[in-house]
């Protein structure tokens, strides 16, 4: 049984990793940095792990990929990040590369692998959402709105494997706030507690092999995805732009 990561190098695809690797799976551990790739690897218990050094925001390394990987029976598509800042004043070049990464990067795996699993009739498909994907994001709108993309992906996906009646399982991983690298990348800082990232991967692990579509850790985060259902989106964008300018790092 093999299971492919992308953004193993850290977060919670590296935590995933070491779930997976503890339930017995070959690894494919993809990342851009190939130092911590090996560090990822070199933590790992697994006979068959094999890194590849890549950056998904090409699509062209997103299709060699999959040539590159067959046969996966757990795909994690985990690589993504966020950014700050006004939209008229945050750099685009930086914001196509996290559409890149965050969206077409995802469609594409999920896609190609999406096939292969229907053939055989098994497989396992998370998609690592937030649950910034169910709410407007005013200073964080290019991420936001990234998330947004995966959580609707996943959902019509999911149906249509309803439809057909399929053993294959699609997961969206929602988390809030998670102590990762993210930050730094992004540029800002919570004010909110954050999750551990070992906490979040073990508890995805376990919600995908029960089939959980919609995977939300902690309870205060599972209040907040209530909330958007019942509070108008205006209402909610105000109250993100009030918390997001909180945000800032000094």
């Amino acid at each position: 049984m093999k299971a492919l990561i992308t953004g193993a190098s850290s977060g919670i695809g590296r935590k995933i990793a070491e779930e997976l690797d503890v339930r017995g799976y070959d690894l494919v551990l993809v990342a851009r940095n190939k130092e911590k790739l090996e560090e990822v690897k070199n933590g790992l218990n697994a006979k068959n792990i094999e890194i590849i050094t890549m950056d998904l925001s090409n699509q062209e390394n997103c299709k060699r990929l999959y040539s590159l990987v067959k046969n996966v029976d757990i795909l994690v598509n985990n690589a993504g990040f966020g950014n700050f800042g006004d939209f008229t004043e945050t750099d685009l070049d930086k914001e196509i590369n996290l559409i890149n990464t965050n969206i077409i990067a995802v469609h594409i795996l999920t896609k190609l692998y999406l096939k292969d699993m229907l053939k055989k009739n098994s497989g396992y498909i998370l998609n690592v959402g937030s649950i910034a994907g169910f709410m407007p994001g005013p200073l964080m709108q290019t991420y936001y709105s990234s998330k947004s993309y995966v959580v609707r992906l996943s959902e019509s996906i999911r149906e249509e494997l309803k439809k057909k009646k399929s053993n294959v399982k699609i997961s969206l991983l929602c988390p809030g706030p998670v102590d990762t690298n993210f930050n730094n990348v992004a540029g800002v800082k919570f004010n909110l507690s954050s999750l551990s990232s070992e906490k979040v991967a073990k508890y995805a692990v376990k919600k995908m092999f029960k089939n959980k579509f919609l995977i939300i850790p902690g309870f205060k985060i599972k209040v907040v995805k209530l909330f958007t259902k019942i509070i108008p989106d205006n209402i909610i964008a105000q109250f993100v732009y009030h918390m997001q300018e909180k945000k800032v790092k000094t």
